[in-house]
Order: structure tokens, then C-alpha cells, then sequence
């Protein structure tokens, strides 16, 4: 960029100098702002562009004209609706840029000091070929630098940065980062709660991916993690089965995945008490489709039931939904019968009509 400053009767033009848009946008030299603005006060602009789309015309206006201006183009279409389609910048479809939303999802301290470097990062991953040690130090620059004395702000910094990386997985196919993440950053988030996000952020990544080998490791760890409930604590071991449901109902799976699963939400299903969290546990069996097991679980909660339980009626249409979910047949793999299982169902009721019988 070449610069100088101008006299004011040369062209009546106080500062002139050439800027270069680059990736990250267009920025005012240093020695402008300096010059221009003051720190603690804010700037406002109107920022306008002729029909010819030759300049872009930036004028400083009050905070009141501000105001007006922005309640005007409220109920004004922008000027870009209709201009004409020749000479039109149109980004790529290919383009690829941060997707801020994506990674700031707790706020923390030192976010806008962490947030240039990111960016920085973003578009060095693009280069070809791709300087490895210089991106990745920016990476390791940040979980070094901007730590605070607080694990909760340091675990919410993790979190970002894992969340951005998985993007960059995303956008730049750097499968070899999530071994990275999984070692240098996982370990480090202490908050019980966005260590166990951040697993399940890798399980539904390395799905994606198609690395189902380490899909199988994390969703070890997210289950591990789970297991470090107390017992008391039901309510959060729930949750989390509903978080991890929730990002693996809707993708492929491998067989290994599915016996963790299963053997796990059985293992919580037939250690409580507590008729509700049972049927959310046949719930959890039903989404992930393993609808021969929910339905066995179903017709056992049911037939534990006292006949004056207020669950039971619930758990009966419970029942009754998974026989007639598309699996509900007799197959040769099939381990349950359900046509004996109807049988049952029909003794049941029996039964209870002549309960009510004899009490009347």
C-alpha cells in the first residue's frame, strides 16, 4: 500500500492512499485512524455505492443522522435489489470462510484477541501446499496465550478452538485433526459439561468423515463420562443419553457403535427404579431404530407394573407403537416372537378384567 497526505487546497483532498482488498476485507491505515478517530468515541458512516459500481462513498454522519438512516432503509428495499446484473461480484460457491456462529458459542474474556488469529489460521489452512508448522503454532498460540486463572473461561476457550478446527475439517478435508484435537485439546476442558459437547462435536465429525474407528473411541469416552455421574444424578446421566442419541439417530453407524449403545442403555435402563427415566430409555432404543430391543424393554416395564400404576396405560400405548414400527415382524435373525408376545398381552388384559370382577 503507497500513501501521503495532501494539502488541502492540492485537489481539496486531505489524505489519499491505495488500499488492496484482501481476504479478511478492507481496513483503514493506522496513521488514518489515528488521525480521524478517537478511541473511546464511537464512528458512524454512510456507506453508499453508485449505479455505476465505480466507488464505494463512505461518509461520517451524526449518531442521530445514523439513527434516521437506518429506520429509513428498514422500510426501503437496498439499492442492491435491483441493480443490473452485468459487472456483478458474485462470491464462489467454493469460497470458503470462518463460520463465526459456529465457534463462539460461549462467550469468554479474550474473544476478540482470539479471533483475528483464528481467521488468520482459516486461510493459511487453504494455501497450497499448507505451511503445517506455521498454522498449527498459531493454533497452539492461542491455548497458550489467551488462558485466564478460571477453568470454566479456559474451557470455554478450548471449546472454540475445537469447534473451529472441526470446521476447518469441514471445509479443508484436514481429517488428520481430529487425533490432534482428541490429544492437545479434549484433555485440557475442564467444565464436565463442554468436555463432554466437545466429544460428541468429534463423535458426529468423524461420522461425517466416514472414520467410524474413532466415532468408536469417542462415543468410549462420552459413555465413560456418563458413567461418572452418580447414580444420584439421573437426571444429568439422562441428558446426556439424550444429546448423544440426538447426534447419532440420524447417521450411519458401525456394528461396534451399535453394541456400546446397546449394552449401555440397557445397562442404565435395568439399574433405576424410576418408571419414567425407563421409558425414556425405551425412547432412546427406538429413535437409534434397535426396535426389537425397545419392544422387549417395553413389554418387561409393562409387566412390572402394578395394575393401579398411573404409567401403565402409557406404557401400553408405549408398547403397542413399537409392534407396529416396520421391524415389528417375525424374521429369521429376530430373537423375539412377538406373536407369542401378543399372546401375552391378551392374557394380560384377561387377567385384569377379572380382577375388576371380583371387585366389583
Amino acid at each position: 500500500m503507497s500513501e501521503k497526505k495532501i494539502e488541502e487546497k492540492d485537489q481539496e483532498l486531505f489524505y489519499e492512499c491505495v488500499l488492496k482488498k484482501t481476504k479478511t476485507g478492507i481496513t483503514f491505515p493506522k496513521d488514518l485512524r489515528d488521525l480521524l478517530f478517537e478511541e473511546d468515541q464511537e464512528t458512524f458512516f454512510r456507506l453508499s455505492i453508485p449505479i455505476k459500481q465505480d466507488k464505494i462513498i463512505l461518509e461520517v454522519i451524526s449518531e442521530e443522522e445514523a439513527k434516521q438512516l437506518s429506520e429509513k432503509l428498514k422500510v426501503s428495499k437496498p439499492l442492491q435489489v435491483s441493480l443490473p446484473l452485468e459487472g456483478r461480484k458474485m462470491k464462489s460457491k467454493t469460497a470458503r470462510s470462518p463460520n463465526w456462529g459456529e465457534y463462539f458459542i460461549y462467550d469468554f474474556k479474550n474473544k476478540d484477541k482470539v479471533k483475528p488469529i483464528l481467521e488468520s489460521a482459516f486461510y493459511k489452512f487453504g494455501e497450497k501446499p499448507i505451511n503445517i508448522e506455521d498454522v498449527m503454532g498459531r493454533i497452539k498460540y492461542v491455548l497458550v496465550s489467551f488462558l485466564s486463572s478460571t477453568k470454566t473461561e479456559n474451557s470455554k476457550l478450548y471449546y472454540t478452538v475445537e469447534r473451529f478446527l472441526i470446521d476447518v475439517i469441514k471445509q479443508y478435508d484436514q481429517v488428520n485433526l481430529l487425533d490432534w484435537i482428541f490429544k492437545m485439546i479434549i484433555p485440557r476442558i475442564e467444565s464436565k459439561f463442554l468436555y463432554e459437547l466437545a466429544l460428541l462435536d468429534l463423535v458426529e465429525i468423524s461420522i461425517i468423515m466416514q472414520r467410524y474407528e474413532k466415532a468408536e473411541l469417542y462415543i468410549f469416552h462420552v459413555l465413560k463420562n456418563i458413567d461418572n455421574y452418580p447414580k444420584s444424578e439421573m437426571y444429568n446421566i439422562i441428558n446426556s443419553f439424550k444429546q448423544l442419541v440426538k447426534n447419532l439417530k440420524y447417521v450411519e453407524r458401525s456394528d461396534k457403535i451399535d453394541i456400546l449403545l446397546k449394552e449401555k442403555l440397557m445397562e442404565y435402563g435395568e439399574g433405576v427404579d424410576d418408571t419414567d427415566y425407563k421409558i425414556q430409555i425405551v425412547e432412546f432404543l427406538e429413535d437409534l431404530q434397535y426396535i426389537e430391543l425397545a419392544y422387549k424393554f417395553a413389554k418387561k416395564i409393562q409387566l412390572g407394573l402394578p395394575q393401579d400404576s398411573m404409567r401403565l396405560e402409557s406404557v401400553r400405548r408405549l408398547v403397542r407403537r413399537l409392534h407396529a414400527a416396520p421391524i415389528a415382524e417375525n424374521k429369521p435373525q429376530s430373537s423375539i416372537d412377538f406373536d407369542e408376545l401378543d399372546k401375552e398381552d391378551e392374557l394380560d388384559e384377561e387377567d385384569e378384567l377379572d380382577e375388576e370382577d371380583n371387585l366389583d
